[in-house]
């Protein structure tokens, strides 16, 4: 178990940035996972950590110790890759062993060791049974003894549950974090799944164009998102621009009172967001109170999206289902309220989403 720094971390390709100046301590025994959409530099940033890519520039230390240009097989890393690269023509067992045997350790010591691992990961009686003759989440269970092998002071998983179905996926999920959590071992998962990372993560890293975006609990990320890149790719926000007033922030004709202090002189641009939960339709309170037309209504069991248009745009509420839930109808002309301190307020020069 270990602590591992990355201190000004780059990786150019060419002409190509594909990291750009990564600065992350990874708390010894904390699960991380880094997080953003195809092309924005995770995989390649846990490459380097893992020694399959050299940093162009910047050090990478563990536990105090300087390791950035200390080859892949002498850093104790476990690592489980997205196709989980198993041997099909050996058993279960024998790929567990795999790494232990070529490292010298005796059959009988190895297969027990093995055997142990199996049982960790709930495979204890399919020692003897085929690669071909697993599911895909045992698969998984496999790739991950395996690579618990060697006792490994970080583990590494790069997308490791994306080639399972949804259900098998959320189940996985719970079961990777809970024995994390048993065996306290430091470990990062790169994924693009905002769902999977918040689930699992003690802390997620968000990434966009080679650059750390935000670092943070998954509830400080979801509930105080540092930029308008976050407040999208991290669950769903409703966005409107607008300019900064001394009173608020003028959408069109519309004045929103925000109740967070506002750092914009008055007539910069600024993009408004509120998370579809946050809002409300109703006019409890006398605030950012507007009409609203219902276009679609969406229902998905525990929740109920509403479509709205609004003179501020498009917007959508979703609304908890219970006995006394509300029903809405197309056509209807509703209220809808804007929570003063629930709208949060970034500059309107940046975009929600950076393209991938």
């Amino acid at each position: 178990m270990a602590g591992l720094v990355l201190k000004d971390i780059v990786k150019e390709f060419g002409s190509v940035r594909a990291v750009e100046r990564v600065d992350l301590t990874f708390a010894e025994g904390e699960l991380t996972a880094l997080l953003g959409p195809s092309g924005c530099g995770k995989t390649t940033l846990l490459r380097m950590i893992a020694g399959l890519e050299d940093p162009s520039f910047g050090q990478i230390f563990l536990s105090g110790q300087d390791i950035t240009l200390l080859p892949a097989h002498k850093r104790k890393f476990g690592m489980v890759f997205q196709s989980f690269a198993l041997f099909p023509h050996l058993s279960v067992r024998e790929n567990v062993a795999y790494s232990l045997t070529i490292g010298g350790v005796s059959k009988s010591e190895a297969w027990a060791k093995a055997d142990t691992l199996l049982d960790l990961v709930q495979l204890k009686t399919f020692g003897d049974r085929r690669i071909g003759e697993l599911s895909g989440g045992q698969r998984q269970r496999v790739a991950i003894a395996r690579a618990l092998a060697q006792e490994p002071d970080v583990f590494l998983l790069d997308e490791p549950m994306s080639a399972l179905d949804a259900k098998l996926r959320e189940e996985m999920q719970v079961e990777l974090r809970l024995l994390q959590q048993r065996l306290g071992i430091t470990t990062i998962v790169v994924t693009h799944d905002q769902r999977e990372a918040m689930t699992m993560a003690d802390r997620i890293v968000v990434m966009s164009n080679g650059r750390v975006e935000q670092s943070g609990s998954p509830q400080d990320i979801y509930h105080r998102p540092a930029n308008a890149f976050v407040a999208d790719f991290i669950g769903r926000a409703n966005f409107f621009d607008g300019t900064a007033e001394a009173g608020g922030i003028r959408v069109g004709e519309t004045l929103l009172t925000v109740k967070k202090p506002l750092n914009f002189t008055p007539g910069r641009p600024v993009r408004v967001a509120v998370r579809p939960e946050m809002a409300a339709l109703d006019d409890a309170q006398p605030e950012n109170v507007l009409p609203a037309t219902v276009t679609f209504v969406r229902d998905l069991g525990p929740v109920r999206d509403i479509h709205l248009d609004t003179a501020l745009g498009r917007m959508i509420v979703e609304y908890a289902l219970g006995e006394e839930a509300p029903v809405f109808s197309v056509g209807q002309t509703v209220p809808v309220r804007l929570p003063p301190d629930h709208l949060h307020v970034f500059p309107g020069d940046t975009p929600a989403m950076a393209a991938e």
